[in-house]
């Protein structure tokens, strides 16, 4: 069989740790690599078979560094992790195809619209979900709440309760959706897993409850087998371009079944791991379609109420 490379792999070790055991349950003879900036500074590179130093992806030259390492390591399947390589490897796809390496990103045009905020609330409501009133800033009305159209991992965020929380800079900030407040005291805040296949249909979908979130990223959560399988199922089942793992980020209020999504990652999230390990095994499906050619039936036999509370750990590199 062919080997698996994981891209821009950072700390991502549980990640990689996952795609080695699957790996292992088809052969003994799968590899899995990764790349990174500095593969020596990066965790996850150390816990890989092998990995390889490249430049940043906004560099031309990446692209055909990755093609080059797919070629030389007998790549079958990249798995990209980060928002800002999922632009340059869906365009170049099929320079990948062409060489017998999958690239698992969905199309340009969903990665584009996932990327613009924007575009995804446009997205979530013309399949009947709804998302936060958005707000003219010259009309304020509080509480409300801004983000950035193309930002990632909850970097410059505000939660703004009244005028005074409304400062110039903010208020001046081309980059800024204003939107409603949603009430944490109302809604609980989710995570979706949702792997759709090689033929653009859901395969599985994981609500995971987030509990506690650090640096953008959740550090603890729990699995809910509740409305939102149902809900997400009958909405976005067919998604034409749509490969892969995505994550669903929405509030959901249960007292009245209210749903109200917020943005799209098409990519392995962070919190992944927790759905792995409640048996939505996306490694083992990605292996199934993409080296044995198989066709997968919907999962649904995933745990409910498995928690995950993670914790910092180490790795200890020898010196050269």
């Amino acid at each position: 069989m062919k080997n698996i490379l994981i891209t821009s792999a950072g700390r991502r070790v549980s990640l990689v740790q996952e795609f080695k055991k699957t790996a292992l349950d088809f052969s003994d003879d799968i590899k899995v690599f990764t790349t990174d900036m500095e593969p020596r500074l990066a965790p996850a590179c150390h816990v890989s078979d092998a990995s390889f130093k490249v430049h940043p992806v906004s560099e031309s030259c990446c692209i055909d560094q990755i093609v080059e390492i797919c070629k030389k390591n007998d790549i079958g399947i990249l798995i990209p992790t980060i928002d800002t390589s999922l632009p340059y490897l869906a365009e170049n796809r099929q320079r990948f195809e062409e060489i017998g390496t999958h690239v698992i990103v969905s199309n340009p045009d969903f990665v584009r619209m996932c990327c613009d905020k924007r575009e995804t609330f446009k997205f979530f409501n013309a399949n009947g979900i709804e998302t936060p009133r958005l707000i003219d800033i010259n009309c304020p009305k509080f509480p409300m709440f801004a983000k950035p159209y193309d930002g990632s991992s909850s970097n410059d965020i505000h939660t703004i309760m009244s005028e005074d929380d409304l400062s110039v800079t903010i208020r001046n900030n081309p980059k800024l959706m204003f939107m409603e407040y949603v009430d944490l005291g109302e809604f609980r805040e989710f995570t979706v897993d949702m792997y759709y296949g090689r033929d653009n249909y859901v395969k599985c979908i994981v609500p995971r409850e987030r509990i506690e979130v650090r640096g953008g990223e959740v550090s603890k959560a729990i699995t809910r087998n509740n409305f939102l399988v149902d809900f997400l199922k009958e909405h976005i089942e067919y998604q034409p371009g749509v490969i892969g793992c995505i994550c669903v980020q929405l509030f959901y209020r249960e007292r009245d079944n209210t749903i109200v999504g917020c943005e799209i990652n098409p990519r392995f999230g962070g919190g992944y791991p927790l759905s792995y390990h409640a048996g939505a095994n996306f490694p083992e499906m990605i292996i199934k379609e993409y080296l044995q050619g198989q066709t997968l039936a919907y999962k649904d036999d995933w745990r409910d109420n498995l928690m995950m509370l993670r914790y910092d750990a180490e790795v200890i590199v020898e010196p050269d």
